[in-house]
């Protein structure tokens, strides 16, 4: 079986199919119609020659005629009609007169009769169509009152009239086959252009050539979604390889500077001998720096695995409150250093990982104590209704640009220049505090204007125990 992998080809072949049945079911219909037409006009014309013989044979019996007179009337009545021929017969079936015997089979002309009432036959390969009737004469001397009268009709002209008819028909439906493939293959192939542009743009993409889009208002409907899929997905691809971009250059940023320090560092060491207390320092420095290479690391790799959705995580009851206060004793030591108070307001449980959402508020504490302003204070606020539980934390302080309010939860982000020596992270504690959330089914907003600036932790409510 022969496999057409051209979709083209495949609609243009189907067209033509289709179109060459319909045309073929149409021509057998038109066929028979016509058939039945020529056959009812054949037997109209049957029994009007039917009934001229009669007439013929019965106004000369009404005029006191002999058999010469009826046979002459007959001959006459039928002069110039050489494709019909009569056979007479007798109420015995002897043949009495035949006009144009050449109609006739032999079997026929020796008084066979016909099968029905509606016979064909064929002679000398011509083929007939007949009646036969029965015709009540005035008794003249010894004749018969009844004769048996078989007309015959040649179809010779109807044979060549159906053939032609025939032969033109498929030679019309071979051509509207054709017609119907080239229209199909016409249409199929202006209908697919946006499907082969989708090609074209598909072998032109690259890393560094992804702003390239299709165009839609010419797509026909088809084809219309899977262009605007396709758009969507070069949007996505470009959206990633521009984040992977910029990701890999603030890893080369954040890393350049505790390489760099490591290096000047041991630079310096090895400049000169230096005493055991130096040397410890210089250990002890450069472990600072690599502990803050290590956390780097461990971030990355955690936001990695939330990205992939493999980060797993524990499902058991979280008291939030607990929570809070137990980072609030672990930051009261800074806090008080600053005389900056932590309050916490409100109680609420949740489902989740209570290490990671630990997490999640330590971060944001954290974040938010580097923020506030000797003497503030900074409010954590916890509340739930049949929405979810929401968690705030707040602080007083400067407040976070309108531009940057978007992009703080972006790895590497650092909404602000001005940031303390030490202990400030490398721009992931809020990225990782959204996957955290995100993990656990949630939302994180912020908010800030008028001197404060909100971070709000929007949770699923814990779900009821089942009861046993």
């Amino acid at each position: 079986m022969i496999r057409i992998h051209s979709l083209t080809a495949r609609l243009a072949t189907l067209f033509a199919v289709l179109t060459a049945s319909l045309l073929v079911l149409v021509a057998v219909l038109f066929g028979r119609m016509l058939d039945a037409h020529f056959q009812e006009l054949d037997l109209h014309e049957l029994q009007g020659k039917a009934a001229l013989i009669r007439n013929a044979l019965q106004q000369v019996d009404a005029a006191n005629g002999g058999r010469a007179e009826r046979i002459q009337a007959l001959e006459r009545s039928f002069v110039g009609h050489e494709s019909v021929g009569v056979l007479l017969r007798d109420g015995e079936g002897r043949v009495l007169y035949v006009i144009h015997p050449e109609h006739f089979t032999a079997a026929q002309r020796a008084g066979e009769r016909l099968s029905g009432a509606l016979a064909d036959w064929t002679v000398d390969e011509r083929p007939h169509r007949g009646i036969e009737v029965s015709i009540a004469l005035p008794s003249i001397g010894s004749d018969n009152q009844t004769i048996e009268a078989l007309v015959a009709l040649d179809l010779s002209h109807h044979v060549h009239f159906l053939a032609s008819v025939r032969n033109a028909t498929w030679a019309g439906v071979l051509a509207a086959a054709l017609a119907a493939a080239l229209f199909g293959w016409f249409a199929a192939h202006r209908g697919l252009a946006p499907l082969r542009r989708v090609t074209e743009t598909a072998r032109r993409l690259s890393a560094r050539q992804l702003a390239e889009r299709l165009a839609i208002d010419d797509a026909p409907l088809e084809v219309r979604d899977h262009v605007e899929a396709l758009n969507g997905m070069l949007a996505r691809l470009e959206a990633a390889f521009q984040r992977l971009g910029d990701y890999s250059a603030d890893i080369a940023h954040e890393l350049r500077t505790p390489i760099s320090n490591l290096m000047t560092q041991t630079q310096v060491a090895l400049s000169r001998p230096r005493t055991t207390d130096e040397y410890q320092d210089i250990l002890a420095s450069n472990l600072e720096e690599y502990e803050r290479i290590a956390r780097m690391v461990s971030d990355m790799l955690f936001l990695a695995k939330a990205e992939e959705n493999t980060l797993a995580h524990a499902s058991e009851p979280v008291d939030l409150a607990r929570e809070a206060d137990a980072l609030i004793d672990f930051y009261e030591a800074l806090a008080e250093e600053r005389q900056v108070r932590i309050v916490r307001q409100g109680q609420a449980s949740v489902q989740g990982d209570r290490l990671m959402l630990r997490r999640a508020l330590s971060n944001l504490i954290s974040n938010a104590l580097r923020h506030t302003p000797d003497g503030g204070q900074i409010t954590i606020d916890i509340e739930a209704d049949t929405t979810g539980v929401r968690l705030a934390v707040c602080n007083v302080g400067d407040i976070i640009p309108a531009d940057q309010i978007e992009r703080i939860f972006e790895r590497f982000h650092r909404g602000s220049t001005q940031r303390e020596a030490r202990g400030e992270g490398a721009g992931l504690g809020l990225a990782i505090t959204r996957s955290i959330v995100q993990a656990h089914g949630g939302q994180i907003t912020a908010q800030s204007g008028e001197g404060v600036t909100c971070f709000t932790i929007t949770l699923p409510q814990q779900r009821a125990p089942s009861s046993s």
